[in-house]
């Protein structure tokens, strides 16, 4: 178990994008946010208290949580002076990155000299099996998106949350390390052997009631050169029986790709359903979340508007508006 509450370490994040997994401990879990820790150079900033490591231990912060998401999912060097004093100051890390805490034999000493722990979420602790197609009982619906990082697991969350609050039977089935650290399960996806990738998820959402939603959180996107592959694992170890597309409506490209062009909301939709048609025949469209946090108010509710009229969808900004027109659709 990974202790709260947490120092949110942010790094020298180049963007409020780039520092997403402490974004979305601190909207989804705020209680366990006790403030963060910002490098010079940062850019980016939760609007949580400013707070050093022996401030922030003596107030009762237990983890110091890497909430970067940098290309390649890299402890940077940079970071290596932080992480060893955090430890020597009584924290436990906790981290989502590709490159593993315990992989970092610096690291390793002090926290077996300080009787610390290190917690790597994005290792995978089951042995999934190959995925076999074959169809299982209750419901799923997967978030799909024009791109990385455009809201997926926000617009899971809203949902799977405006679900609960009406009764219905729902599980939000994590797929990233973010999810997990919101959670505290799930599948780290992207770190799963491609062989097992569509397996890991139909073991995550195995047979259940005929009217318990599965909500799983989408990544990547089939469009996006470099993470199509996570996307396609989740279409087909899903078995979807809906679709939320997810789009972030002010990017000029394809997030670390400057010479892609997003996909249009139709292109998403059409090859996604292509797709999900091999293992769910029935599996529908049934609403489109815009990510308007760039745009203000009544820009953001004029485009809705409009995409809604040119997809014939219901169409919001889940975090923004509310989930509910989203889960009146299924």
């Amino acid at each position: 178990m990974i202790e709260t509450p947490y120092l949110l370490f942010l790094g020298d994040a180049p963007d409020a994008l780039a520092a997403k997994v402490a974004q979305g401990i601190r909207d989804w879990r705020p209680d366990n946010c006790m403030g963060q820790y910002r490098m010079e150079g940062c850019r980016a900033d939760l609007g949580l208290p400013e707070m050093g490591l022996a401030e922030a231990r003596a107030a009762g912060a237990k983890t110091l949580v890497i909430g970067v998401a940098n290309r390649g999912g890299v402890i940077s060097k940079a970071w290596k002076k932080v992480l060893v004093t955090a430890l020597e100051e009584g924290f436990d890390l906790a981290s989502g990155l590709h490159n593993l805490l315990r992989n970092e034999p610096d690291l390793v000493a002090v926290a077996r000299a300080t009787g610390r722990s290190l917690h790597d979420v994005r290792v995978p602790e089951v042995d999934y099996p190959i995925a076999n197609g074959v169809r299982r009982s209750g419901k799923r619906l997967l978030a799909v998106g024009t791109d990385c990082s455009v809201g997926k697991m926000y617009t899971t969350l809203a949902m799977e949350a405006e679900m609960r609050a009406r009764g219905m039977k729902s599980s939000f089935r994590a797929t990233g390390q973010t999810g997990i650290l919101i959670t505290g399960d799930g599948v780290p996806l992207d770190a799963v052997i491609a062989d097992f990738m569509a397996g890991a998820i139909e073991w995550l959402t195995p047979d259940n009631d005929p009217d318990h939603w599965d909500v799983i959180e989408g990544q990547g996107s089939l469009f996006h050169a470099s993470y199509s592959g996570v996307s396609l694992a989740l279409i087909h170890g899903g078995q979807p029986d809906a679709l939320v597309l997810c789009h972030e409506p002010t990017r000029h490209h394809m997030r670390g790709l400057p010479g892609f062009d997003l996909p249009s909301l139709q292109a998403v939709r059409d090859l996604s359903l292509q797709m999900a048609h091999v293992v769910n025949p029935d599996c529908r469209a049934v609403g489109v979340s815009i990510n308007t946090q760039h745009m203000g108010a009544e820009e953001a509710a004029a485009y809705c508007a409009e995409v809604e009229v040119r997809m014939g969808l219901p169409t919001v900004d889940p975090f923004r508006h509310g989930a509910a027109r989203l889960v009146d659709a299924l």
